[in-house]
């Protein structure tokens, strides 16, 4: 299942990392298997891992493509991530893990913001291009992973789940009316991009957002 998290700051602060730390720790029934951290400039990302495929360290997160200078967490299953190896492999691209999250990586790098294009499955991703301090959010097309998001003037914070978000501390939880109507007239269901809180949103199905460091 795991779960993943972070913040990027848009005012040239460094991200909150005990607000981050918490907001990992908060999924940690998601990940019972691993934890991990990574800070780089304004950005934070967090991980909470259940092992799933290639279950040595190799395939702990947040993990980074040194030579690509990306770093990346991801929750969910890329069905055909072994096509997907084989195919990479052929346009030049060394693996040393045998973990789908290594493909996204090697994707990004291929096919930059059309990655995931190129996935069958369920997914939600955080990747940071560390050269330039962008960060790319992405959510597969029917929404099965979730990604939620706490935006504000100065900084931008995520997370798998809407109690770790709040775990991060600053979240306005009032009730947000329109999504309430949505939530009462629809059968407990609201569209994205709401949520029933007016703090935060949820990135939407089949969307790929790219994040500058200067917002």
């Amino acid at each position: 299942m795991c779960g993943l998290s972070g913040e990027i700051r848009f005012d040239g602060g460094r991200p909150d990392l005990a607000a981050v730390e918490r907001m990992t720790d908060r999924m940690a029934a998601r990940g019972p298997d691993g934890r991990g951290m990574w800070a780089q400039g304004p950005v934070a990302l967090g991980h909470r891992r259940l092992k799933i495929i290639d279950l040595s360290e190799r395939g702990a997160q947040p993990m980074t493509d040194g030579d690509a200078q990306l770093t990346c967490v991801f929750n969910g299953c890329i069905y055909n991530y072994q096509q997907l190896r084989a195919e990479l492999r052929g346009l030049g691209h060394r693996f040393v893990t045998t973990s789908d999250t290594e493909v996204v990586i090697k994707a990004y790098r291929q096919w930059g913001t059309r990655f995931v294009e190129h996935f069958v499955g369920m997914f939600a991703v955080a990747l940071v291009e560390q050269e330039t301090g962008r960060l790319v959010l992405a959510r597969d097309r029917l929404g099965i992973k979730p990604l939620y998001l706490d935006e504000r003037p100065g900084r931008l914070r995520f997370a798998s789940t809407l109690p770790a978000l709040l775990a991060g501390g600053g979240v306005d939880t009032s009730l947000d009316p329109v999504a309430l109507h949505q939530y009462m007239s629809w059968h407990a269901t609201v569209a994205a991009p709401r949520t029933v809180l007016t703090g935060v949103r949820k990135l939407p199905p089949a969307t790929v957002r790219v994040v500058e460091p200067d917002g």
